[in-house]
């Protein structure tokens, strides 16, 4: 798989009738590795690693209704109260970060009111923080880290 623009962590990786296997530490169970998924599993190291986000406040592709239609969002981050803090939309490295990206991630918020929002291929990753009383957002240069106020 390809270097991402990530921190370097163990991933474990099987091989089962000739495809390859990504464990995820979310849902507890091997995944078929897709670039994707490859993206997705970093993703979750660096929200659990860097930014010390609790496991148990993670939630990982589950489906959500936008527009009347069943949509898969990739990662949700929920704060102790149950409120989303952050929502992260992963795409394979191949894949730019261009409107459309961004497009899909806005319809899914309307559902989930993050105050955050990550958009990543793993290459280049993008924070943004909304401000809903101001109907304002602004772009981020990092994500902030987990603390017990979030």
């Amino acid at each position: 798989m390809e270097t991402l623009n990530f921190e370097h962590y163990p991933m474990s990786i099987k091989n089962k009738e000739n495809k390859r296997y990504i464990f995820d530490v979310i849902r507890k169970k091997d995944l078929l590795l897709t670039p994707e998924e490859w993206v997705r599993q970093h993703c979750i190291q660096f929200l659990l690693q860097e930014k010390k986000y609790p496991v148990s406040l993670i939630n990982v592709e589950k489906s959500i209704q936008v527009y009347g239609q069943m949509k898969r969002y990739d990662i949700i981050v929920f704060t102790p109260n149950g409120k989303v803090k952050t929502l992260v939309e992963c795409k394979a490295p191949h894949i730019p970060l261009d409107q459309a990206v961004f497009d899909q991630i806005a319809r899914y918020n309307l559902q989930v009111d993050s105050e955050f929002l990550m958009v990543t291929n793993g290459l280049q990753h993008i924070y943004c923080q909304l401000d809903y009383h101001q109907k304002t957002y602004h772009f981020l240069r990092e994500l902030p880290a987990y603390s017990i106020e979030s």
